[in-house]
């Protein structure tokens, strides 16, 4: 590939994403004269031949090459030496480990998951691909070797350690769902327990029971009917409607291996089908769209009846209304893009609110007094509830109401119309009438305190940050940053390398 630079991804792997990365092998040419890789273990090339690349020839390191490679080995025995006793020993005397020993010490360190060894190929020309598969078969663990966890949704989800024993119960996880030639083919990771042809298991998203009609395993399109799946194997089944990311269980167990934190959409925009005869093609579409993935959202605006989808960005949303002419054949037409605001508050304010509404017959009677706090950033929740109440002061079946009106009152801020992020409500005190008080005059009182503290709490206005990166010759850095500032960024960094600039920056999404 043009512009490829395995020295740079190397170094951006240690970077960005905070990898103990070392380089396995170094490549012999690059781009379009890519011809093979250097084992840095083995210290030998290996040349690929052949139109896919089917032809490996065993040599010796090119003559330009051998510094280099000795450098880069160097560098691979430092990193093994932390990870085992023996390399570390031979590496402080300054002797020679084994091969053996270097890829022993390199496999604890993945399995410890503290390591991150790099391959080179080029997957197009299947030129590497073979020593890369061979590196997953040694290094990476096997099922008995990780500690996987699951969650008990029975026991306030306490962490559950996964056992690979075939006696224990089932736990799967569908990871990926396919459109095949018989139906949805959901395939799935076992994690404990055994799965057999014609069991039943059972759904922990929905607590639906399904019985498993096939089992295959799959090797690229090819599919082997199984009989038995053991923790470990990865297989598909038909005839299950899941969603990405559900667990399913024997139905002995309330397991999920995943607390899976959705964060809310940033960009929402408006989707119609041109044609009135694709209307089941695109309900069937934004179906399965949103089965796959859970940050894609479908609601339909009850003001102007219109579809609305929403996701984590402008080119998230482009990529499904691509996907939906490409795979349904259904062309549609997209509103401008809205970006989801949110309002929060920045400091506390009390409530002392009291609901009192006469009529004719009993009247309406509800006396809340509480605090409204900021959650802390680190908060998954957008907002919470806290029960306080003692001695009765309100009754134990009013309490759902105040905590129903909090709710309401959160969907739609005074600010600027958006809903209300980051907010706890504590309710310590109140008020009740044995007549005139029920709970819709409680839920009432909720929103009006809500309202009365929330103009006290400093309200303010959030809007969705996204993290730019762009890259343009050196010459052009000036109208870069002047673009990025022009647009509300702030530019957290710059970096130059080979004529190229590349600007980093966090920008508003509008």
């Amino acid at each position: 590939r043009a512009g490829a630079n395995p020295y740079r991804v190397t170094d951006m792997l240690r970077e960005k994403l905070r990898h103990n990365a070392v380089m396995m092998q170094i490549p012999i040419g690059a781009e379009d004269n890519f011809q093979g890789v250097v084992d840095l273990v083995t210290m030998k090339a290996y040349l690929f031949h052949g139109e896919n690349g089917e032809n490996i020839e065993e040599t010796d390191i090119p003559a330009d090459l051998v510094d280099k490679a000795q450098q880069y080995r160097h560098e691979l025995i430092a990193k093994a030496a932390d990870f085992d006793d023996v390399v570390g020993e031979k590496y402080l005397m300054e002797e020679e480990p084994t091969n053996q020993e270097i890829m022993a010490a390199i496999r604890k360190g993945c399995v410890s998951l503290e390591l991150t060894p790099v391959f080179m190929g080029s997957a197009y020309k299947n030129k590497g691909v073979q020593k890369l598969l061979d590196a997953v078969a040694y290094y990476l663990p096997n099922p008995t070797e990780i500690e996987n966890k699951a969650l008990d949704q029975s026991n306030n989800e306490a962490e559950v350690i996964m056992d690979t024993d075939p006696e224990k119960p089932l736990v799967a996880l569908a990871f990926k769902l396919e459109d095949g030639r018989f139906g949805q083919l959901t395939y799935m990771r076992i994690y404990q327990g055994t799965m057999k042809k014609g069991d039943f298991i059972t759904n922990i998203a929905n607590g639906r029971k399904v019985k498993i009609p096939r089992l295959v395993r799959m090797h690229s399109d090819d599919m082997q009917d199984i009989d038995i799946a053991y923790a470990g194997d990865i297989v598909a089944l038909f005839g299950i409607d899941c969603a990405s990311g559900d667990t399913f269980t024997d139905g002995t167990v309330e397991y999920t291996m995943t607390s899976m934190f959705v964060p809310d959409a940033v960009i929402s925009l408006a989707l119609s089908h041109k044609d009135k005869t694709a209307a089941a093609n695109f309900s069937k579409a934004l179906s399965k769209f949103r089965k796959e993935d859970p940050t894609f959202r479908v609601h339909r605006d009850e003001e102007s009846n219109e579809t609305i989808i929403s996701g984590m960005g402008e080119l998230h949303l482009e990529v499904y209304i691509e996907r939906m002419k490409r795979e349904f054949k259904v062309d549609v037409i997209a509103g401008a893009p809205q970006v989801a605001y949110r309002e929060t508050i920045a400091s506390e304010a009390p409530f002392d609110y009291t609901h009192k509404k006469q009529t004719g017959g009993s009247g309406q009677f509800a006396k809340t007094v509480g605090v409204m706090k900021p959650l802390p950033p680190e908060a998954t929740e957008t907002y919470k509830f806290v029960d306080n109440i003692v001695g009765g002061r309100i009754p134990k079946e009013y309490i759902p109401a105040c905590d129903k009106g909090f709710q309401e009152a959160v969907t739609k801020g005074t600010l600027i119309g958006f809903p209300i992020v980051g907010v706890q409500m504590e309710l310590n005190d109140g008020a009740y009438h044995d007549v005139d008080s029920s709970e819709m005059a409680f839920r009432i009182c909720a929103i009006q305190a809500f309202r009365q503290a929330y103009e006290k709490a400093s309200p303010t206005a959030l809007e969705p940050l996204m993290k730019l990166e762009v890259s343009a010759p050196e010459e052009f850095q000036g109208s870069v940053m002047g673009q990025v500032n022009q647009r509300r960024g702030m530019i957290s960094g710059t970096r130059t390398e080979e004529g190229f600039v590349t600007v980093e920056a966090e920008v508003p999404l509008s």
